[in-house]
């Protein structure tokens, strides 16, 4: 396999008014994933789904119900947009691998051929819907930060979070390179 690619699928906060518009727009491929989605969703969140990712609004694409299942259908019309358009010996691109950072993981799947867009796509809005009822059943925030020790992070929960009686809780999560 001369010059493989690996294809990384992006999670939760990746969400964006207009996502995916550019290649509805420009893609038979990509469009009919977006309609495919619509279809499959029917009403369950309150709009169509492309309307809410090429319209918004922010409010509420950027709600987990609806941001779960919109960046996994946009990363699958844009997979099936470059399937379309690049061509690699016999039509194919040559993929070494797929992988995804959290939500992205379920796209990575599809992308592999382990699931199918359907399976998917079902799989992460009912995902989106218990995350967003797990978070209006338990208020609270969250926020990460980069390049902080544990002393700085416990400081800056607390100065956002003056009440007492609120929990803070810090947790690393992240590591660092060391060589």
């Amino acid at each position: 396999m001369s010059n493989p690619l690996v294809i990384l699928c992006p999670g939760q906060g990746a969400q964006i008014v207009g996502m995916g518009k550019a290649w509805h727009d420009a893609s038979p491929e990509a469009r009919a994933v977006f309609q495919a989605a619509d279809r499959q969703l029917g009403s369950r969140l309150g709009a169509p789904l492309s309307e809410l990712c090429f319209s918004g609004p922010p409010e509420r694409l950027n709600k987990t119900d609806v941001s779960q299942p919109a960046i996994f259908v946009a990363s699958i019309a844009c997979w099936k947009g470059l399937l379309a358009k690049w061509q690699f010996g016999e039509g194919e691109i040559p993929i070494a691998a797929s992988a995804g950072l959290s939500l992205g993981e379920y796209s990575a799947l599809v992308v592999a051929g382990a699931m199918s867009f359907e399976e998917g796509l079902e799989l992460v809005t009912l995902r989106g819907r218990a995350m967003q009822d797990a978070a209006e059943a338990s208020p609270g925030g969250m926020v990460a930060l980069i390049g902080a020790d544990e002393a700085q992070a416990v400081a800056r929960a607390r100065k956002i979070c003056a009440d007492p009686h609120h929990v803070i809780e810090v947790r690393p999560v992240g590591w660092r390179w060391r060589r």
